[in-house]
């Protein structure tokens, strides 16, 4: 006959073999629920970027049709904007008011901040009420780049 003790000790080697496989089950299931997630981020990002970049060929072929319409004379005055299109040429005189309302609000987060060092995009985030998940957080940085891209390549400063 087996004494108490030993059957206890035995108990216990088994529940210690079950609690060690389950921490390793759940360290896999960690493991690959982080690899969905960095999948789901990419994914969306990449919609994202798509959509803009539709909106930007869209925008593109709506300026080529105004301008075949105007006559000779320029105009410092551009089409109202669309949410999600792509920050326009840079020329002087050009207001903020042609950008995209996404844009114009990283341009007043920006200016805003000026004087104060540099702005990173998970704040820009937090201040549009935005998640700041890693996909939210990339569409804001790569935004800000192009609007920065594109005033800096004019040597252009935007007027309100």
């Amino acid at each position: 006959m087996a004494s108490v003790l030993g059957l206890l000790e035995v108990g216990e080697a088994a529940a210690r073999e079950r609690v060690g496989d389950l921490r390793e089950a759940a360290a896999r299931a960690a493991a690959a629920l982080e690899v969905a997630e960095i999948e789901l981020d990419r994914r969306v990002i990449a919609r994202e970027e798509l959509l803009e970049a539709l909106a930007m060929s869209a925008a593109e072929t709506t300026a080529v049709t105004e301008a075949a319409k105007e006559t000779a004379t320029e105009s410092v005055s551009a089409p109202a904007p669309l949410a999600g299109t792509t920050v326009p040429s840079w020329r002087d005189g050009l207001p903020t008011s042609v950008l995209a309302p996404d844009y114009q609000r990283i341009l007043g987060i920006v200016a805003d901040r000026s004087g104060q060092g540099s702005v990173k995009a998970k704040e820009i985030a937090v201040v549009l009420r935005l998640e700041p998940t890693p996909a939210k957080v990339e569409g804001v940085r790569s935004k800000a780049r192009r609007l920065a891209e594109r005033l800096t390549w004019s040597g252009a400063r935007a007027t309100p």
